[in-house]
């Protein structure tokens, strides 16, 4: 079928937008993802092409697939890990991107059927297109949870998110916080044993008596996987399947260095490990290089703003060196170039704290936002033992400033717009008078 014809077909399957809404919305969703809009937003003033805003979502999805990659693979070698089995790098490759894809997916997949089914359902309610920013969404809330999370928590954090955090406001565009980073912090506060301590982030951990969930639903993959691996003589995963949490620390380096030190972090992990993700830790937040790369693939393509990251990464980074002046605790004196091999701060740069709704607009806003945003998250991070880690709660306590911090630049830039426009009235002014003295003269 040729792509008129099949367009043609398109056309006449289209439901009835009074008679079916939400069928008409379902389908519109799905007709704009294969094309592109009759009319694109061009032209204006603050506008700079053509692109339409789903074609702006799938880039930023793009940026992140690398993390996607790496993670699936760190899920299944952090289990191995945890058993005391395939310790090596490239050892079980293959059960280790299995035990990840198992863990992932269905995370994936709750997160998105439940957040798109409330778009969609708003959509009908509203008698518009089905929006588009739930697509980034989808995809950064699996990457910012832990691997074990039960699913339940995460489809009641998702719909927390996105009917308080974002339709309740009035959709895409007019939300205030970060949607990914609400349902993060709706399990922070909910449910913290869940999202806090060792074992919660390597999955497959026995926290309890009471605790075979991991065995009892994955149990069936497993056996599904060892029979194909074992037709081409792979290894394969074998009985068991969970480690003991008495008998395995999980400790993040964060944990460990907010506790011990940086000395004491370099005893269970290598700065390698550290720098490329083979650690503990939320499935995409871990390997700092490729993270880099879809930063930059979203500066190049001038959707991320790289004032935000750059400024982000100053205000960190002078915080960092300040405390280890100060020195007063293990975490402050370690090392403030080795905090960026700590925990997620080039994911919440990238992909959190550019978010262009709720960031600042204005350019020196931005610089504001984001040294603010790494100025607060070091000392949220640094200084506050129950929660060593501080990007979260900054990027959400300045989207609550960014409209504040847009109004006094903008009003400053009133100011001296309207400061010159009154120096030049006035040099005006006298140059008239000066000219109407010598007329004057020469008159008389």
């Amino acid at each position: 079928m040729s792509d008129n014809k099949f367009l043609n077909f398109l056309e006449r399957i289209e439901p009835d937008k009074e008679k079916s809404p939400l069928m008409h919305a379902v389908f519109d969703g799905f007709f704009t993802f294969l094309y592109a809009p009759n009319h694109t937003t061009k032209g204006g003033v603050h506008i700079r092409d053509g692109m339409d805003l789903k074609r702006t979502m799938i880039m930023v999805v793009l940026a992140m697939q690398f993390c996607y990659l790496l993670g699936t693979w760190n899920i299944g070698h952090q289990h191995f890990v945890a058993l005391g089995q395939h310790a090596g790098y490239l050892d079980a490759f293959h059960l280790k991107v299995v035990h990840g894809l198992i863990k992932l997916l269905p995370l994936f997949i709750v997160a998105n059927v439940v957040g798109l089914g409330i778009e969609f359902w708003y959509a009908a309610k509203r008698g518009h297109g089905i929006e588009e920013g739930f697509l980034v969404s989808g995809a950064l809330i699996p990457l910012i949870m832990p691997p074990d999370l039960p699913l339940w928590m995460l489809a009641v954090a998702v719909v927390f998110a996105v009917v308080i955090g974002k339709e309740a406001f009035g959709g895409t565009g007019m939300n205030i916080f970060n949607i990914a980073l609400l349902a993060r912090v709706f399990i922070f506060f909910a449910y913290p044993t869940e999202i806090s301590g060792d074992e919660v982030w390597v999955s497959g951990i026995v926290k309890g008596a009471n605790n075979d969930f991991f065995g009892q639903t994955y149990g069936m993959f497993h056996g599904m996987a060892d029979w194909l691996f074992g037709l081409f003589g792979f290894s394969t995963f074998g009985a068991g399947g969970q480690a003991v949490a008495d008998g395995f620390s999980g400790a993040t380096p964060m944990a460990i260095a907010a506790k011990d030190g940086w000395d004491a972090v370099l005893v269970d992990y290598t700065t390698l490990q550290l720098w490329w993700g083979a650690i503990p830790g939320s499935i995409g937040e871990t390997c700092k290089p490729l993270i880099i790369v879809g930063a930059l693939f979203l500066v190049f393509t001038g959707i991320g703003n790289w004032r935000i990251m750059l400024s982000m990464l100053l205000g960190a980074a002078i915080t960092a060196w300040l405390f280890n002046l100060w020195g007063a605790t293990p975490f402050m004196e370690v090392p403030w170039i080795y905090q960026f091999y700590l925990g997620s701060f080039f994911f919440a740069m990238a992909f959190m704290a550019t978010d262009p709704v709720t960031a600042c607009a204005t350019e020196t806003g931005k610089w504001i936002y984001g040294f603010m945003i790494g100025m607060v998250g070091m000392i949220v991070r640094v200084t506050n033992p129950a929660y060593p880690e501080g990007w979260m709660l900054a990027i959400l306590f300045m989207n609550a400033f960014a409209p504040l911090i847009d109004h006094y630049v903008v009003e400053s830039n009133m100011g001296r717009r309207a400061k010159r426009a009154e120096e030049a009235l006035e040099r005006r002014g006298f140059a008239a008078k000066e000219v109407e003295v010598v007329e004057e003269t020469v008159a008389h």
